[in-house]
């Protein structure tokens, strides 16, 4: 069955008429662009193909499956959502034009059968991302920078990893449409381990993880909701792909990443930096329910990345009105604001508590499926790294809600967030607890959903949940006063960033001053041919020592420059 357009076209069509028609009537359209596609993807049967010939290869711009279905309803909630969001938080249109493009180009990558068409729309989705980003200007330029050096790398070693498996298979097809490989995932050894590395930026392993941090808190508040949730979400359902057997290392990192993102969320005081550690905290559920593979590690993954896409944007939407009224980022200046922000304060309750996995909310329900699935496996040191991470994520958030909500008083009058903020926060509250109180409405779109055998309010799940909450209440009391001290605290970017800067100079000056020696060694090499070749004896008398010797220099610069040019072409073809 051939649908007759691929989701992303209309979101894409919206982005590019939204500047045209104005700010108002552009926001209504990219609203009801995105709304559009959750009952079309839900409505598609699976199976549903739309094949094409991109670059001369075969290719499938509209694979449905359980897997793409999933995120393509997440992306239509959470761009209609971020959209209405926009437009209440004075965004401009073309603002929300690149995000709706950032969307429209998450689609694309999603619901491609084929890694061909996943990695053109993953590079067009950093494009897209990266003017998002910078479109706000000041600070975020240059951290716009960085993150486009992030995702290029990123892309540069999945498109190596695409072109290895091509290479193996003979066909850039997934093994799930009609003229794909026997065998799913990466093949052979060496596209995997690229594939994971470039997924891994994406994804925020730790180690490749700082540009999330060092980007979200810069451009527009109602920028960050959608940057928060996309390009991380799209990374895991691309492990997926490339690891669809799992690999306990991934399962590893995805706990390490738990535990690093919360802890570093602990520590800050900015609002929106604390969420972008979560960003990569929460991650680690998806990333090691992918590792751990199986129906349920599997199906938590996907439904904590639908849940994610809920909590997580209505998070930056609450931290963004919070800056949109207090003009404030820090928690340190900011207090008391439950009396003067109940709308928001009631909004921040329901999605710390998701995030958190407080039963009752969507997040103990699909957190608790990967919790258990690495039990069930007897994987215990991930087991407790999960759970350690939960703890970190319910120390974070009591943080965040007691000094930005309860403690204190801030200096001035408060609005509380408007109608169209309130409407998009209220709307993805509801979700949170529909979710949580009725966990057969999100195994009914998870993969695997139909086959799992999981009871979720079981008294030990149920002990589980309010024991992390009980262990995160005792230990903010006993951290209190211990973080009230903490400033700014570093990351792995405060080393590797000099290290590009510097390095990258010295490489370019480096280069620069091979070719020029490499330049001057050929030109007086063909000066001395020609003398030689009139008048041989008369050249040699007259050439003097110190020509000789720079003549040899010249010369050894560019031996080596062709043995150095030799060696790395025999290292990339074998």
């Amino acid at each position: 069955m051939a649908p007759i357009v691929p989701p992303f076209v209309p979101i894409l069509l919206a982005a590019i008429l939204l500047p045209i028609v104005g700010r108002r009537a552009g926001h209504a359209f990219g609203v009801l662009a995105t709304v559009a596609i959750i009952p079309y993807v839900w409505l598609v049967p699976e199976g549903a193909y739309f094949p094409v010939q991109l670059f001369g290869f075969d290719a499938y711009l509209f694979n449905v499956d359980a897997f793409s279905r999933i995120m393509g309803l997440s992306y239509g909630v959470i761009g209609s959502a971020g959209a209405l969001y926009s437009y209440a938080s004075d965004a401009d249109a073309m603002q929300t034009a690149y995000a709706l493009g950032y969307v429209g180009t998450s689609a694309g990558a999603v619901f491609g059968g084929d890694w061909l068409t996943l990695i053109f729309f993953w590079e067009l989705m950093a494009v897209t991302s990266t003017l998002l980003v910078w479109h706000h200007g000041g600070l975020a330029v240059r951290a716009g920078f960085r993150y486009a050096l992030a995702h290029g790398i990123s892309g540069t070693l999945l498109l190596a990893a695409i072109v290895w498996h091509f290479v193996e298979t003979g066909t850039f097809l997934f093994a799930s449409v009609p003229g794909g490989p026997e065998a799913a995932g990466m093949a052979g050894a060496v596209a995997p381990l690229l594939a994971v590395v470039g997924i891994g930026i994406n994804g925020g392993f730790v180690g490749l993880h700082a540009w999330i941090p060092d980007t979200y808190p810069r451009p527009h508040i109602a920028a960050s909701v959608f940057l928060s949730v996309f390009t991380t979400k799209t990374a895991v359902y691309g492990l997926y792909r490339a690891f669809p057997d799992g690999h306990i290392a991934i399962a590893f990192m995805g706990g390490a990443m738990a535990v690093f993102g919360a802890t570093m969320a602990l520590l800050q005081n900015d609002m929106r930096r604390l969420l972008s550690y979560h960003i990569q905290s929460q991650a680690g559920y998806m990333v090691a329910g992918v590792g751990l593979s199986g129906a349920l590690a599997t199906a938590g993954a996907f439904g904590h990345v639908f849940n994610n896409f809920l909590y997580k944007s209505l998070l930056f939407m609450i931290a963004g009105v919070v800056i949109y009224r207090t003009g404030e980022e820090s928690l340190k200046k900011v207090g008391g604001l439950a009396s003067e922000m109940p709308v928001t304060t009631l909004a921040f309750a329901i999605a710390a508590l998701s995030i958190a996995g407080f039963p009752g909310f969507n997040g103990f329900v699909s957190k608790g499926m990967v919790i258990a699935a690495a039990h069930y496996k007897h994987i215990d040191i991930l087991w407790y790294l999960l759970l350690a991470g939960g703890v970190g994520t319910f120390l974070s958030f009591i943080k965040f809600g007691y000094y930005a909500f309860l403690h204190g008083e801030y200096d001035g009058d408060v609005l509380d967030a408007n109608r169209g903020q309130s409407v998009a926060m209220l709307s993805l509250s509801a979700l949170c607890v529909l979710f949580g109180v009725y966990p057969p409405a999100m195994f009914a779109v998870v993969p695997f959903g139909a086959e799992l055998d999981f009871h979720v309010f079981t008294v030990g799940h149920l002990q589980e949940g309010f024991g992390l909450a009980a262990a995160g209440v005792i230990g903010f009391a006993i951290l209190k006063k211990p973080l009230k001290k903490i400033g700014r605290v570093p990351d792995v970017d405060r080393l590797y960033n000099p290290v590009l800067f510097y390095g990258t100079r010295y490489f370019v000056v480096g280069v620069t001053e091979l070719y020029a020696a490499v330049d001057r060694a050929v030109v007086r090499a063909s000066k001395a041919s020609v003398a030689a070749a009139k008048a041989p004896d008369a050249v040699v008398g007259r050439l003097a020592e110190s020509d000789r010797v720079s003549l040899r220099a010249d010369m050894s610069a560019s031996i080596l420059l062709v043995v150095v040019v030799v060696a790395v072409a025999l290292a990339l073809l074998l």
